[in-house]
């Protein structure tokens, strides 16, 4: 069994700081890609940042200069440093990874439970 278990979200007033964390257990054989998703009400969820195990990263363009993710590729540990909130970035976080358990196995998807993450004043 996986899981991806986070950390770090909260209430927090435009222009400021929160830094998720996530970390991926269980049965792993070999992560491609850990990364942050996000769901807003009554919006579908959005992708928010990746970063592959070569180092590879994306982010969704409403985030750009002013997130940054991380990871630990031995810790199986993925981080996002959010600075600048606005109150657009309210929505619930989730810990995404894209790995397999063993080697005769495919990639598969596995989610976090969610972090909520709100920006108010």
């Amino acid at each position: 069994q996986v899981q991806l278990v986070e950390s770090g979200g909260g209430l927090v007033q435009p222009g400021g700081s929160l830094r998720l964390s996530c970390a991926a257990s269980g049965s792993i054989f070999s992560i491609n890609v850990m990364g942050w998703y996000r769901q807003a009400p009554g919006k579908q969820r959005e992708l928010v940042a990746t970063r592959s195990t070569g180092g590879i990263r994306n982010y969704v363009d409403s985030v750009k200069g002013r997130f940054t993710i991380s990871r630990d590729n031995a810790r199986n540990t993925v981080n996002l440093q959010m600075n600048s909130l606005k109150p657009e970035d309210t929505a619930v976080y989730y810990c995404y990874s894209n790995l397999r358990r063993s080697t005769g196995d495919y990639y598969r998807d596995y989610w976090g439970q969610g972090t909520q993450v709100t920006v108010s004043s």
